[in-house]
This record gives C-alpha cells, sequence and structure tokens, in this order.
C-alpha cells in the first residue's frame, strides 16, 4: 500500500516539452473547473494545500505533477468547461490536457472528478466519449456529496453508474467531511498495482 502522504509537489508544465521523464505511473485528476478537484487531491493524500485550492473557476492553468515516491505520480490538469477565458488561452488547454492523455506512456487511469449536484454535464459526457477508448481506467468521483441528502447521492449514484456501468467505477466523496477519502485512496492503490 503506498503512503500517499508522502507526495510533494514535482512540477508545473505548460506544453509536453515541460513534463518530467515519461516512465512510471501517473494518475491524473480530471474535471470541470469547480468541481472540487484540487481539495479532492488534498483530502485524498491528507495534506493541507499540496493542490492549491481556490474560489476562482481555471485557477489550475497547467499541469501539475505530483511525486509520491520515483514510480507513482499524481497529475492535476486544468479544469475544463471554464467559459471565461480568451479563446486562444481554452485552445492552448485543450491542446494541453488532449496531448497529456492521448501521449503519455505512464498514465494508468484517470479519476473524473464531478460536482455531485450538477451530475454528468455534457462537458463530462464528451470527456469519457473522448477517453474511454484509451482503454485506460476511469473512476468517477462525486464530489461535494455531503451538500446532498441521503436519497439525493444514492440517485446520482445509481444514475452515474447505470450510465456507464460496463466502463467505470464511481463513488460518493466530500473534501470537507472526508467521507469516501479511504475509498478513493484505496481506488489508486489498486489501480497503481494492477496496472503496474
Amino acid at each position: 500500500m503506498l503512503n500517499l502522504e508522502k507526495i510533494k509537489f514535482l512540477k508545473s508544465a505548460s506544453s509536453a516539452n515541460d513534463f518530467p521523464e515519461d516512465g512510471g505511473q501517473e494518475i491524473a485528476f480530471v474535471g470541470r473547473s469547480n468541481a472540487g478537484k484540487s481539495t479532492a487531491i488534498n483530502a485524498i493524500v491528507n495534506r493541507k494545500n499540496i493542490a492549491r485550492t481556490s474560489k476562482t473557476p481555471g485557477r489550475t492553468q497547467l499541469i501539475n505533477f505530483f511525486e509520491i515516491d520515483t514510480k507513482h505520480s499524481l497529475v492535476d490538469l486544468p479544469g475544463y468547461g471554464y467559459a471565461n477565458v480568451s479563446k486562444t488561452k481554452r485552445k492552448s488547454w485543450d491542446y494541453l490536457i488532449t496531448d497529456y492523455l492521448q501521449n503519455r506512456e505512464a498514465l494508468r487511469a484517470v479519476l473524473l472528478i464531478v460536482d455531485s449536484r450538477r451530475g454528468l454535464l455534457d462537458s463530462d459526457k464528451i470527456f469519457i466519449d473522448f477517453f474511454l477508448p484509451m482503454k485506460k481506467t476511469l473512476h468517477i468521483v462525486l464530489t461535494k456529496s455531503d451538500k446532498l441528502n441521503k436519497r439525493e447521492q444514492e440517485k446520482i449514484l445509481n444514475k452515474v453508474k447505470t450510465e456507464y456501468e460496463q466502463y467505470i467505477t464511481a463513488q460518493l466523496f466530500s473534501g470537507t467531511k472526508k467521507t469516501g477519502v479511504d475509498t478513493a485512496q484505496k481506488r489508486i492503490n489498486e489501480i497503481f498495482t494492477f496496472t503496474g
């Protein structure tokens, strides 16, 4: 079992030339802007500000690499679906993210971060349809689930699982209440173990 708390910031990349050497295993965190990606990363690795959180959508503008050990890393990708940036900037983000997802040999899986209150939006479904043909693991993390009652939680989880049941795994998660953290940690360890 990997000790995720040993994680440390490795580097930020604004282009593929800035990526660390393509070796070992990586799990990428992807999601709409403001879905709670940074909060989820911080909760999963039990570190307060390893990934910077912000109230401003679109804050993560680079690909950020975090090293657990020399063979295992977590990667924070810029959020998609945020309209309040220039078309040029959005195009360069899209290109950077696509380049990473399609060409990175070390990539083993994506944890797709989705705000449970909003469910899977069109941009999430577009991402899933883009990613599934790559035949890599996709685990959906439904964040902010503490904002829903029990019935709403079950409804959104079942909806996501039913829609993509053959292709994905999914879970409820709350970074503030720390619910689902152990499930996410276990999933990360399983992915690193079985895709090694």
